[in-house]
């Protein structure tokens, strides 16, 4: 009799593992039509929602709690790497998977800063884009071929080459302005820190804003978190 018991309870069928869950934010369409349809047919996935923006990326995500979102670099609302900041310090156990059709490095780096987990070409078939979205939710990096190449290529040669600074065009002063702006800090308080007067942080604010020919303060705050200041 106990022999029979083990074996029933050995034939137990265990528990289903959950739905990857995956939110896609990207401005185009048709996009996004293909991406739904992707993961309609996928067993294992869970389609959770879409986003037309950055900032709407980022609120969605925060409401329904993503595995995973396949985030477009170049969106209005902000963008995907701003987007990919926000969910990252909100939600750090949401993976963001980059997908783009760009290819520069100081992108796929800026990508890598904000926190994303990996980084596709939109030009990645069935295949590739399934096992990225997978890799994404299981944590770990992810990143085309011709980006992998290229990521050994520069890490190679950061020994040798290292990176250039960021905003050669600034002053010494006015990075350390810039990097206090990135940070948060008003103005009041980049002038007690850095033993200036309020004039003097005025008038580094406006050169800073006028040599990166940035719009405002947003703008330049965004600009420098992608150089990894703040």
């Amino acid at each position: 009799m106990s022999e029979a018991s083990g074996i029933e309870g050995s034939s137990e069928v265990p528990p289903a593992a959950p739905l990857l869950r995956v939110l896609v934010a990207d401005d185009h369409p048709m996009f996004r039509d293909g991406v739904r349809a992707m993961l309609l047919s996928a067993p294992d996935m869970e389609y959770a929602g879409e986003a037309e923006s950055g900032e709407e990326a980022a609120c969605l995500a925060a409401e329904i709690r993503p595995h995973v979102v396949v985030m477009d670099i170049q969106m209005p609302g902000g963008g995907g790497i701003e987007a990919t900041r926000r969910i990252k310090d909100e939600r750090p156990e949401t993976n963001v998977l980059m997908v783009t059709m760009f290819e520069d490095d100081a992108t796929v780096f800026a990508a890598m800063r904000a926190g994303a987990s990996g980084y596709i070409l939109k030009g990645a078939n069935y295949d590739e884009m399934l096992r990225a979205i997978k890799a994404a939710g299981n944590g770990e990096a992810i990143f085309s071929p011709k980006l992998a190449l290229r990521l050994v290529d520069f890490f190679s040669g950061a020994a040798r080459n290292p990176p250039p600074e960021a905003f050669p065009e600034l002053s010494e002063r006015e990075r350390e302005t810039l990097d206090l702006i990135a940070r948060g800090l008003k103005n009041q308080e980049i002038a007690k820190q850095l033993y200036l007067s309020p004039k003097t942080v005025r008038n580094n604010v406006s050169s800073i804003l006028h040599k990166l020919h940035a719009a405002d303060r947003a703008e330049a705050i965004i600009r420098a978190r992608e150089a990894g200041m703040g």
